[in-house]
């Protein structure tokens, strides 16, 4: 009988590393240095790469993919040029200002990846020698400096290994780490004995769109955990066999509380069921603002101005290390690791978006022009899995993001601290700006900005931008936030078409201080947004208001391919009472003559069920209006008022009012910061009024939205008013009902809510009771006694 065939060993799973991330683990050293990042943006790097291979001869090849084993990495990337007739192989950057500037430890990186590409290089074409050159491209002038390097196929080879056995070490731990994750996330169990109602159903539809590579617009009522919801099955399709899951997943909010549950889900999630109290091998990292993370905020980014700038580099590897260790990287984790290690606490988190599996962030760090994920996400070919928390927040966001607006003064403020051989830029910038402004209305659309206000603009960015890398040890101030704003407001005007507009406002007209704002608005991101859903391996957007669904479809740019999802409210039409106040208008010009009705409605109710109820009102001033209306009436029930500019402390008082204080009426501006996103469960809250259709201001800036968004999609005022007033409604209405035991009532105060249009984006669990008299029967109680005259 024959003996039995060997079993089969599978093959080592090879580890792949790009040239660049390659070097950058073990070949940067120095100060972190960001006066040295190459183009202000991709595509002026794009142009710069393209110009210096237009320069070069017929036997010249761009974009070369190179790549080779070396034990278990894969090393690959693309050479940006060779030239054959001269046996020479370019690594290009792009710079502006002075070439002095580029410091010794840049260079040292940049001959770093030359050498590597040159060994790939030599390897596969059995070159025994070849010559390096880092090309140089002043952005400013379009010049070129060359810098020329002889060297031996041996040589290169052996630098080639050098940096591979660096590496090699960290990449056997990573391996171990996919490899434990994977184990880890196929063992994870749902937290909770039970999912709650409709809570299945988002989660189902959450692990097919991971699965399928698809994007999903998930409308889920308050109170299932969505959460949970969309984390769970997220992280177990990252774990699942087959079909490649997502490698990353990327959790976004557009507020800190939206962080904060997730980061607590996570925790939950993240922990071990084997051994109580310990976490297994899940990374989690917060994301922190560079505004709030700085510790040094009147300092540049260079180790010649920040004492965390210097000698960064040095002190990564050993941070990073820690950090892998640490596994759980929130925001005060984060600043510890880096108080520890003498580093700045923002760029850790961003060296560490690498070695993460799950990332807890903004918006911005996705969706922005300069995302940070995004752009690793392309560079490093993530399989990124995208959750978009309270998701209607995003048209508005991406709108924020790819807008800016100038102002006329930065200019002026700019001139007291600006040296003098800067100075007669910015005044032919102001004078080009005068000439703009002059016989303006006080809005005004621009068909395009006339060509000299363009080019002195750019001609004083790029001024500027050479001057402070000549200048290191300057502190920022006004020229520098004038330099970043004409940078953006540049690359916007670039990339100008008809989803924006640029539009001048006067201000302070007849006045002394006469000026203007200079904008680029921003009216469909969805050309910009869509790119980023299209990068997703699978993103899911998430709230309890997304309908209609078409509005953010066509405003997102979600792909064609997009699945939309609307689960039924766990809750029950007898636990909302929702009645419609009929024959009073909140509109501008009749908002003194509502108040009446408005406050006897809020008094009746508070009779007939003392309680703590909020009132939303469209802007400060009508809130006022009725606060004093209501305490000149009745002066004995309890009130407190949301002011403007409240600080944090202030905001939490606030909310405290409602969990801890006697029962009564706590006025709130509808759209702020009290319209959504805190929670109010029980008798904390039992009713609100909102005396607002919620609809945008009408103004001269919306009514050129409108007339562009009806230009573009049609629909112009459903897209631009009743669907955004409607959202802050609904998100208003939500705060009344948070659980399946909740009872409450809802006051929909303005004639507008009658009309069918507007009863059609009513929530369908809804069953609104128009109310034609403030004074109906059916309230069922007397108001507390008015003030006597």
């Amino acid at each position: 009988m024959s003996s039995p065939a060997p079993a089969t060993q599978a093959a080592p799973v090879p580890y792949a590393v790009a040239v660049r991330e390659l070097c950058e683990f073990t070949a940067r050293r120095g100060d972190l240095d960001l006066r040295f990042g190459g183009a202000p943006s991709a595509q002026e790097g794009m142009a710069g790469h393209a110009l210096v291979a237009s320069r070069r001869g017929p036997d010249y090849q761009r974009e070369l993919s190179l790549s080779a084993p070396w034990g278990r990495l894969r090393v690959r990337g693309r050479a940006d040029g060779y030239d054959s007739a001269l046996n020479r192989l370019e690594e290009v950057k792009t710079y502006r200002g002075r070439f002095g500037s580029i410091t010794p430890e840049q260079q040292d990186l940049h001959w770093a990846q030359a050498q590597i590409y040159g060994h790939l290089l030599c390897q596969l074409q059995g070159l025994a020698a070849i010559e390096l050159a880092l090309v140089y491209l002043n952005l400013d002038d379009q010049q070129e400096t060359v810098l020329l390097r002889a060297s031996s196929a041996a040589s290169l080879q052996e630098f080639f290994e050098q940096q591979c056995a660096i590496f090699s070490a960290w990449a056997e731990q990573e391996l171990v780490h996919l490899s434990e994750r994977e184990q880890a996330l196929k063992a994870m169990a749902f937290p909770l004995t039970a999912m709650r109602a409709g809570q299945r159903s988002l989660a189902e539809s959450v692990w097919r769109a991971a699965r399928q590579g698809r994007c999903l617009l998930a409308q889920a009522p308050t109170g299932i955990g969505k959460t949970l919801g969309t984390l769970f099955p997220m992280l177990k399709a990252m774990g699942a066999t087959g079909p490649k899951g997502p490698d990353k997943l990327f959790y976004l909010s557009a507020k800190s509380s939206g962080r904060d549950l997730a980061l607590r889900a996570l925790d939950t999630l993240s922990l071990d069921p084997q051994h109580s109290g310990r976490r297994h091998s899940l990374r989690v990292l917060e994301l922190l603002a560079r505004d709030k993370a700085c510790e040094h905020p009147d300092k540049a980014c260079h180790g010649q101005s920040c004492p965390l700038a210097s000698g960064y580099h040095d002190k990564l590897p050993a941070a990073r290390a820690a950090a892998v260790k640490a596994r759980w990287l929130d925001g005060q984790a984060l600043r510890k690791l880096a108080t520890e290690h003498d580093l700045c606490p923002y760029h850790l988190g961003q060296d560490m978006i690498v070695w993460a599996d799950v990332v807890v962030g903004d918006y911005n760090h996705w969706f922005d022009s300069h995302a940070a994920l995004y752009a690793l996400s392309l560079a490093r070919d993530w399989r990124a899995a995208v959750l978009v928390d309270e998701a209607h927040n995003l048209i508005e966001r991406g709108r924020q993001m790819y807008s800016i607006t100038l102002d006329e003064a930065a200019l002026g403020m700019a001139r007291k601290t600006a040296p003098a051989e800067l100075k007669r830029d910015l005044d032919r910038l102001r004078r080009h700006w005068r000439a703009l402004r002059q016989g303006r209305a006080e809005y005004c659309v621009l068909q395009q900005l006339p060509p000299p206000l363009l080019l002195a603009m750019q001609q004083l960015s790029g001024r500027i931008a050479a001057w402070q890398t000549e200048h290191p040890a300057q502190a920022l101030g006004p020229l520098h936030r004038l330099w970043f704003d004409l940078s953006q407001f540049l690359q916007r005007a670039a990339k100008l078409s008809s989803d924006s507009l640029i539009d001048l406002s006067l201000l302070a007209i007849g006045s002394r201080d006469e000026r203007s704002l200079l904008t680029i608005r921003n009216v469909l991101p969805a050309p910009f947004l869509r790119p980023r859903f299209v990068a997703a391996q699978s993103c899911v957007l998430f709230s309890a208001t997304l309908s209609p669904s078409e509005h953010y479809q066509h405003m997102l740019g979600l792909p064609e391919d997009a699945v939309t999802l609307t689960l039924p409210s766990p809750f029950e039409a007898g636990q909302l009472q929702v009645r419609v106040l009929q024959g009073v208008s909140t509109r501008w010009q009749d908002r003194t003559q509502s108040l009446p009705a408005l406050i006897e409605v809020m008094a009746r109710q508070w009779q007939l069920r003392p309680g703590k109820y909020l009132a939303f009102f469209s802007s400060f001033d009508y809130l006022r209006q009725a606060s004093e209306a209501l305490r000149a009436r009745y002066p004995l029930l309890p009130q407190w008022q949301q002011s403007a500019r409240m600080d944090e402390l202030q905001q939490r008082a606030f909310v405290e009012r409602f969990r801890s204080g006697e029962a009564g009426i706590g006025f709130a501006v509808l759209g702020g910061s009290f319209g959504e996103g805190i929670d109010l469960p029980g008798q904390q809250l039992i009713g609100a009024f909102i005396a607002t259709l919620g609809l945008p201001q009408f103004n001269p800036v919306n009514e050129e939205m409108r007339r562009r968004l009806q230009a573009l999609l049609g629909h112009g005022h459903e897209h631009t008013y009743l669907y955004p007033g409607l959202r802050k409604v609904l998100q208003a209405a939500g705060r009344v009902i948070r659980s399946e035991s909740d009872q409450g009532v809802l006051w929909l105060m303005d004639e507008r809510y009658a009309q069918a249009r507007v009863l059609a984006l009513l929530p369908p669990w809804w069953q609104p009771r128009l109310i034609a008299d403030p004074g109906d029967p059916s309230m069922a109680a007397d108001p507390p006694a008015p003030a006597s005259a």
